[in-house]
């Protein structure tokens, strides 16, 4: 008996043994993909960063020499990062602006939750610290409008300006005016101790 092109009278069930040939298929299927993994591992790995780039995840800065009106700046997973010893009027001046003033409200800090106002003591806050070191500002030296590299102490705002688009950064690198829309990246950082620095 025949339905269409099915012969119904040699169609297999499914209580049928498996043959050898059965076996063989799925034995050289599983050959081939382990082989295939095998193959492809190398190209895989190579893709993970190096030895090099996974010793600079984290560095260590001392900044025993930065005196008060003085920055340092590091490179840290290949982008720089500014360290600002502010003096007391910079302290001042990024105290007095009101929240509502900024155009980005975020303080843009990775020791602090994601949703953390950008108040001058939240931009300088570290991990691990009761309370903010206000005199200390790290920030990873980024434009964020098309990642230039800011220049220090210049601007409307006596803190960073961007040349390439005009944008201008506060004493917090808050975004004050110009086409950047965030603030600069606080990184994660911690105080090892009073002369030293962690970041990452």
């Amino acid at each position: 008996m025949t339905f269409g092109d099915l012969d119904v009278a040699h169609a297999h069930t499914d209580t049928q043994e498996p043959t050898r040939r059965d076996f063989l298929y799925i034995a050289t299927g599983a050959v081939t993909a382990v082989g295939a993994a095998a193959v492809l591992w190398p190209f895989i790995d190579q893709m993970n960063p190096d030895a090099s780039v996974q010793a600079l995840a984290s560095i260590e800065v001392d900044i025993t020499s930065v005196e008060v009106g003085q920055s340092l700046t590091v490179m840290w997973r290949g982008k720089p990062v500014f360290i600002r010893h502010r003096t007391e009027a910079e302290i001042e001046e990024a105290n007095a602006v009101p929240i509502g003033d900024l155009p980005d409200p975020i303080a843009r800090n990775a020791n602090l939750p994601a949703d953390a106002e950008a108040t001058d003591a939240n931009r300088v806050f570290a991990t691990g610290e009761a309370e903010p070191r206000l005199e200390w500002l790290l920030m990873v030296g980024v434009c964020t409008h098309l990642g230039c590299v800011p220049l220090g102490e210049q601007g409307d705002y006596d803190g960073w300006f961007c040349p390439c688009h005009g944008s201008h950064y506060d004493s917090a690198g808050r975004i004050r005016k110009g086409p950047a829309p965030r603030n600069l990246d606080v990184p994660e950082y911690e105080f090892v101790s009073d002369t030293l620095i962690r970041v990452g």
